[in-house]
Order: C-alpha cells, then structure tokens, then sequence
C-alpha cells in the first residue's frame, strides 16, 4: 500500500518516489514552454546583479544580455544562420553562455567536442562549418588539420584572460594556463580574434532573429567513449529546460549562495546544464573557475570557499590526497556535496564521508545517476536511505523511472534486475544517427517515448533506484561482471590494507563476446598482492575472481574517469606483443 493505494508492481504506474516531494511542488511544478532566454529572465534576480565571477571580475546580468546580443549579430555577420552547426571548442569561460543564448537567438546549435582532435575535425566537417570558435593558445599545426580535414576557413580565438585581469589571476592557476600553449600558436589570414570578431557584428544591418522554436536543435555535443563510440548527443532548449525546471531548488538559502565551477570543459551535458545554467537559472553567483589543474584544488576549494561546488570521484579523491589542507580546515562551508559522472563504491563513498565528518562537513555525500542522453541528472537523494550499494536516489519530480527487461518494453517489478530506462522532459532529441537514435529512444506499450540508458539496476518499493552496471558484461562459463557490486563486495570485506580497488573488465583473448575480470588495488604501504590476494578470492563469488590483479600506487584517471580505457589498452597491447615475440 501507498497512500492508501494498493501497489500495481510496476514502478511506472505507483510512482511510489513521489511521496518525497511536497504536494504544492507537485502541483506547480512544470516545464515552461519557453526559450532559455525568457527562462533566464524570469529567473535572474536583476540587471545589476552579478551573474558570473571570473577571476576578480564580475559580470552582471546586464552584461551576459548585452554581449549574447552583440555576439548574435557577430554569429550573422559570419555566415551563421538558422539550422546551422557552430562549432564551439572552449573552456568554461564568460563567453560561454551568452554564445549559447546568441546560438538561440539566431536559431542556430552550437557544436562541443573534446576528443582527440581528428574526431574534433570530423565533427566539424560533418557539420559544414566554415568558421570554428577556439582558444588562443590553439596550435598553428592544429589549425592547419582542422583547416584541411574539416575545411575551416575561419577561426575566431578568444584569449582566455580576454574577460579578466591576468594580474588577478594566481600564480598557480597562470602556470597551468600559460602551459596550454605551443610554440607555435595559430596566426595567419585565417585567423581572428574576439574583437575583430565582435566588430564585425556592430556592422551588422540584417535580419538576427529566427522563428522563435524551443524544439530546434541548441546543443549538440559528444560523449565520452568510455562505454562505447562516441556519439553526438542533441538538446534543445526545451530538453534543457526540462531538467533546468525540476533541479533549480538545488543547492539554494536565504543568502544568496556561491558556485564555484572548476575545470571541467562545456563539452560535456552535465557541465552545461547541470553545472553552468543550473546555477544562473537559480540566483546563484557562478564562480567560473577552468584553468586551475586538478592537483590544486585543494587551493581553489579553501580561496572561494563555496557553497556548492559541483564534483566528481576525480576532484574528491584530489582533496582526500591533499597533504596542503589542514587537518583543522573547516568544510562546513558546502551545503551540498556528491559526484557524479562514473559509478562511487562503497570504499570511494566511506572515505569521502569521513573526509567530510573529518573536516566539520556534516552532509550526507551522495552519488548521482543520469547521461548526457537524459540532459544530465535524472535522480535526487532521498535523506534516510543509507548510501553505497548502487544507492542512486529516486526520480526527479517530473521523470519517470523503471526498470525493463533487456532488449525489450516489458516493464519488470520491484526489485527485479533489469535494463534502466528514462520517460522525462530533459531527454535528448537523439544521436546525429537516426539508427542509433531509433535503438535508445523507444515508444513503449503506454505511448511514450523512453530512453534506453544500458544500464542494469533496480528499484525498491520506496522508488530508490539502484545502479549494478552495464548488462553486456559477461564472462565465458556463466555469470555477469557487474563492476560495481564486485567493488562493493571487496569494500564490504574490510580487507586491512585495501585502501582502494577497481575492476576493468577487459575482451577474453579466446572467447569472441565475453570479458575477463582485471583487479586494480591500492594498497597501504609495505604490502604487496600476495598479502590480500586470497581474501580478495574469498569475498567474491567464483565467476567474479579476477584473472590478474595489478597494484598501482593510486587510481589512475583519464577524461575525469578512472582510467579504464586506458589500463584495457595496455592489456591488450601486452597481449599484441607477447604474440608477436
């Protein structure tokens, strides 16, 4: 039962995670149907207040509209119009947004992409672009494949202090920026910069504004790769708004709280949304923060002292290694904390916590769920329910969530394992390939139209969702090689001198279609694999021991993932040369 009703079985139906939610939230709450420009209006708290903090310098509202439209016009003057591709390669930086909302105006998208740079040139080619927005410190060889593989004409470089003082800058921060660049930076008749750029628009006597359609194409960008090929993810300002609408009570007080944004790049979903607009759209001061290296955030963190700062397993583990924070630095600053981005096991979940209580931080550190396929996060915290174990929360207020059987639309119960799939507002127009679109985005038996997200997990009768892994992970003779309940096993062990541990599964050289367990740990000093090995054995279930176990002096991390691909790739590589010899 439930509020008086009797439970159907499917999740879908009972939506038991409403309960969470106060019923005057459920009844006002909605996805406006506007442009992000009219929601960002209606939701700033006025012209003269700061919107952005970029290193000593504040821009207020009045400034990100006054730029969005001077660089519309500028977009127009280059041969940008409605239905085009921009292509956008840049940090998170003060030009950032109003780009977007200038994109919006002129009924364009703007086009991310951080891979390798011959994945970034066939982006752009695929796109038709003749003019690329870069950095400065854009290298003139770079130029030159973008210029030949993707037939760039023109690039716009936006040096990055262009928006600040560099006086203002930390020494620390100027020496990660300043080794960005080559020696031999793009120059050249292709090139423009920022104000040359921006003049052409004050020129600029056409039409700017397109149609008003909150369903065209705003966003495009790629994912990662580490679970697959890199695929083009589409949003629109409708989709956006569709998580923006259910997330923007996150993170808020009576006095106006701080954001503090660091390094992560917009070519990722859950940074533009999640992370750049999610703050602006909810009376917050953005602190944009990109050039600092991950090995000083530490600095960063205790500088700005934020209020809410958005992480990942990568940036907690950095300030976990820090030996420059005090054992008596007070954290109690944040109101929020967790990470999102790659599955947290109960070893990485405990030491966060701790690390927290450690420092006068009392908040529950939480793990999140979501995909660039679904606009970012699709799930909240629920207070009450202990963390670890796959604990990812329960639906946001306006998102279905439930569980199905592999491969199909049969919707499963209660607590059965099945495929994770996503019915909400913030879910992606689909891929730049209509095949792979048509495999994700699938109209079910009730009408309407789910994101298969490839995930296997479950849910309680509480509405709490509960991540176990990828569902194509099998190992020859039987079983599933779910990553993150082999971790937890290992972490619930309690295995003395274990202090970190992580799986790849890596391709069975003999078995075409199956994996083989790979064992990363990290142990405490003066102990070796043979110390730990045959309680590792012990605590897992037969199809679960690993076929090595490697120790490595910390986790590795690429692209702000533990570094899975990475390690697969040495494997195999030491396969190619013990066959070769």
């Amino acid at each position: 039962m439930m509020n008086g009703k009797t439970l159907t079985g499917k999740p879908s139906v009972d939506k038991p995670w409403l309960k969470y939610y106060p019923q005057i939230l459920l009844d006002n709450l909605t996805v406006p149907e506007c442009t992000l420009t009219q929601y960002l209006l209606a939701n700033m708290p006025g012209m003269d207040v700061a919107a952005m903090h970029y290193y000593g310098t504040d821009f207020t509202w009045a400034q990100v509209w006054a730029s969005a439209d001077r660089i519309a016009k500028a977009m127009k003057a280059v041969g940008f119009g409605e239905g085009d591709q921009i292509p956008a390669f840049l940090r998170s930086v003060p030009e950032f947004i109003p780009m977007l909302l200038a994109a919006e105006k002129i009924g364009a998208s703007l086009l991310i992409r951080d891979n390798e740079i011959h994945e970034n040139a066939d982006a752009i080619r695929k796109s038709g672009a003749k003019v690329m927005f870069a950095h400065s410190f854009l290298s003139h060889g770079e130029m030159k494949i973008y210029s030949k593989e993707a037939g760039v004409e023109r690039f716009v470089l936006i040096d990055p202090c262009y928006s600040c003082d560099r006086k203002q800058i930390p020494d620390y921060i100027l020496r990660s920026l300043d080794g960005l660049y080559p020696e031999v930076c793009a120059h050249g008749s292709k090139t423009m910069s920022w104000d040359e750029f921006l003049a052409l628009g004050d020129g600029y006597e056409g039409q700017v504004e397109a149609t008003v359609d909150i369903d065209r194409p705003l966003f495009r960008c790629y994912t990662s790769g580490s679970t697959g090929p890199s695929k083009q993810v589409i949003h629109s300002a409708h989709t956006i708004i569709g998580v923006l609408s259910q997330m923007n009570f996150y993170g808020g007080a009576e006095i106006r709280p701080t954001w503090l944004q660091t390094i992560l790049p917009p070519c990722l979903v859950a940074v533009v949304i999640s992370m750049l607009l999610l703050p602006l759209a909810s009376n917050k001061l953005l602190i944009l923060d990109p050039w600092v290296d991950v090995m000083d955030l530490d600095l960063e963190l205790m500088r700005y002292r934020p209020n809410n700062w958005p992480m990942i397993p990568m940036f907690m583990e950095m300030i976990i290694r820090s030996e420059r924070i005090p054992a008596d630095y007070d954290m109690s600053h944040l109101m929020a904390a967790g990470a999102g981005c790659e599955a947290y096991n109960n070893t990485q979940l405990a030491r966060a916590q701790q690390f927290l209580y450690d420092h006068n931080c009392n908040i529950t550190f939480t793990t999140g769920y979501g995909s660039s396929e679904a606009g970012s996060n699709v799930a909240f915290h629920v207070s009450g329910h202990p963390m670890g174990h796959g604990n990812v929360g329960c639906p946001m207020p306006l998102s279905t969530i439930s569980i199905f059987k592999p491969g199909t639309t049969e919707e499963l119960g209660y607590n059965q394992e099945g495929e994770i799939c996503v019915c909400g507002p913030g879910n992606m127009l689909g891929y730049d390939d209509p095949e792979a679109t048509a495999k994700a985005l699938q109209v079910h038996e009730d009408g309407k139209v789910w994101l298969h997200m490839g995930d296997i997990g479950y849910m309680d009768e509480d509405g709490v969702l509960y991540t176990r892994g990828r569902g194509t992970s099998k190992r020859y003779g039987g079983g599933f090689l779910d990553i993150l309940p082999m971790e937890n096993l290992l972490a619930d062990a309690d295995i003395d001198g274990l202090e970190d541990e992580f799986f790849v599964n890596i391709p069975d050289p003999v078995n075409e279609g199956y994996l083989e367990p790979h064992l990363y740990v990290v142990l405490r000093d003066g102990l070796g694999i043979e110390d730990v090995k045959e309680k590792i054995h012990s605590a897992l279930k037969p199809h679960m021991i690993p076929v090595k176990i490697t120790q490595l002096p910390e986790r590795p991390f690429w692209h702000f993932k533990t570094n899975r691909i990475g390690l697969t790739n040495e494997v195999l590589r030491q396969r190619t040369c013990y066959a070769v010899n």
